[in-house]
């Protein structure tokens, strides 16, 4: 578990070893005492392959100056979640992503920005380097390749990551390594995406597939991962014909092959033993860390912040067992799972009615937590080593998100109706678990018909059972074209129904503006460019 990074961590090393070629001392007789040349490290093969992990490393990233993790992004804005915490005053900036009052300063969003544009630099020097770096035993012709893959596709994720919160941003491919090409224009979304799907494309043609990886570099990128991704940016380019494409091909050379399969019970994906297992196709790798991240930023733990902000806030619990309370399922999330589904048990954790009494429990009429992030083992809470420390993965990309993305691609392109029926039915089936009495097919529940737009419902149904509270929601709503209909305060099918305390608390929805997030301020003022709509 946790594999690709106990070779080597790359925390701050790209970065620190970046600064000494962008420095401009043309002033200076000589060079500085122990500088570090980029022709003199990438000397070896071992010496490349930091350098890739390096590029991982970013995605770990959820402390600096706030909490940043990506269901902030995700779960908070939506229906599946609010806020959550010690009360309506803990975590003013996530307040205001919940209640759609956020601002151009809002510290989750800088946080989160500046990660992925770290990520990006790392693989920009790594795209650079790589070609030209030696081949040894470390590093040989068809590893090199394979490892531009995963940095290619590594890119693809951050721009992704970024486009999903704030629309068009800057397009860097190459290194900066000096002061005058510090500031880019903002790119179009349309312009990202293109850089997107040419990455992917890129790293699709050199990746390797799952199982050709040894035991210890699970965890990186594969082939199935370009593909998953293929399929997904095009369905949020509303480009059908292309996601189906690049869906069906995951679905006949990855998924019938074997490469990736359900597991046959859904919550083993959330627990340590599961982690990198058959369904999953690309996560976040943690490991319990000597070191506390408390004051230190970006990078200083391998750990995640995410156990303990989620865990519930029982008194019953102690040490780093007892949580923050963060990101409570809502009572539309937990009335949304149809009756018997254990997915529901799964994925909400219930404190009993004597812990629900208790003054923390509670945020805004939810009792509920998260139990998917928790780190939960048979309904205990195992302590871990410090509260930025759990070892517990983040799932990014599962085989069951991408089978009902293709069944969404196969219906909204109107190639084949019959695989969006099959990946609905596929999915259901394994929340069965073999347990023939609940779930039943499509169209026999929810008051469907078996038309088109019944099937287009019980996918989104079906889609937000499956991976609630794994921070997707916001965003489907948003590419659906639906998060105001939903989410608004007064006329929202989810807004207007919610618990007084909550609605209290909540802003109204405005089009054209809260479906992307601001570009944080500080960014503009360093790299002048326009805002989004409505900041």
């Amino acid at each position: 578990m946790n594999n690709i990074f106990t070779k080597s961590l790359l925390a701050l090393a790209v970065a620190a070893m970046g600064l000494t070629t962008t420095s401009c001392n043309d002033w200076l007789g000589e060079e500085s005492p122990g500088s570090t040349k980029l022709e003199d490290y990438f000397t070896s093969g071992a010496a490349a392959l930091q350098v890739v992990n390096g590029c991982y490393s970013p995605l770990q990233y959820e402390f600096n100056n706030t909490y940043f993790s990506e269901w902030f992004f995700g779960d908070i804005p939506s229906d599946d979640a609010l806020k959550g915490g010690q009360n309506v005053a803990d975590g003013a900036e996530a307040y205001d992503m919940d209640n759609f009052k956020t601002n151009a300063n809002n510290g989750i969003c800088l946080d989160y920005y500046r990660a992925k544009y770290m990520g990006i630099a790392r693989c920009n020097l790594a795209l650079q380097e790589l070609p030209e770096a030696p081949t040894d035993d470390d590093m040989t012709e068809a590893r090199r390749d394979c490892a531009l893959g995963e940095v290619y596709f590594l890119r693809a994720f951050y721009y992704f990551q970024l486009v999903k919160v704030f629309g068009g941003v800057p397009l860097v491919d190459f290194v900066i390594d000096s002061s005058e090409k510090w500031q880019q224009p903002r790119a179009t979304v349309e312009e990202c995406y293109a850089k997107i799907i040419e990455d992917l494309k890129q790293a699709e043609s050199l990746l390797w597939e799952k199982s050709k990886y040894p035991s210890e570099d699970l965890g990186r990128a594969t082939r199935g991962a370009a593909l998953a991704m293929l399929c997904k940016v095009y369905l949020y380019m509303k480009d059908y014909d292309n996601a189906y494409t690049w869906g069906k091909k995951w679905i006949d050379e990855e998924y019938t092959t074997g490469e990736y399969s359900l597991c046959p019970v859904f919550y083993d994906n959330f627990t340590l033993a599961g982690e990198n297992g058959p369904e999953s196709v690309f996560e976040i790798q943690y490991m319990e860390d000597p070191t506390s991240d408390y004051g230190e930023g970006n990078g200083f733990t391998r750990g995640t912040f995410s156990t303990v902000l989620m865990r519930p806030r029982l008194n019953s619990l102690s040490g780093s067992s007892r949580g923050w309370g963060w990101n409570h399922p809502t009572q539309d999330l937990y009335d949304e799972f149809e009756d018997g589904d254990p997915r529901r048990e799964a994925t909400i954790g219930v404190p009993s009615d004597e812990e629900r009494d208790e003054a923390e429990v509670n945020y805004l009429g939810s009792p509920y937590y998260n139990n998917k992030c928790c780190y939960s083992e048979g309904g205990t809470f195992p302590s871990i080593a410090h509260d930025s420390r759990s070892p517990k993965n983040y799932p990014l990309v599962r085989a069951s998100d991408v089978i009902l993305l293709y069944g969404e691609a196969a219906l909204e392109s109107g190639k084949d109706l019959a695989a969006a029926k099959w990946a609905l039915e596929t999915v259901r089936n394994r929340a069965r678990q073999g347990d023939s009495t609940i779930l039943p097919a499509f169209p026999n529940y929810r008051g469907y018909s078996d038309n088109t737009e019944s099937l287009r419902q019980a996918l989104r149904h079906e889609r937000r059972v499956e991976m609630a509270m794994e921070g997707h929601r916001f965003f489907d709503l948003v590419r659906w074209g639906i998060a105001k209909q939903v989410l608004d305060k007064d006329n929202g099918s989810y807004g207007k129904n919610e618990s007084a305390e909550a609605r209290a608390e909540m802003a109204n929805f405005i089009e054209g503006k809260n479906e992307l997030f601001p570009i944080p301020a500080e960014e503009i003022n360093l790299n002048p460019m326009d805002q989004n709509p409505g900041y």
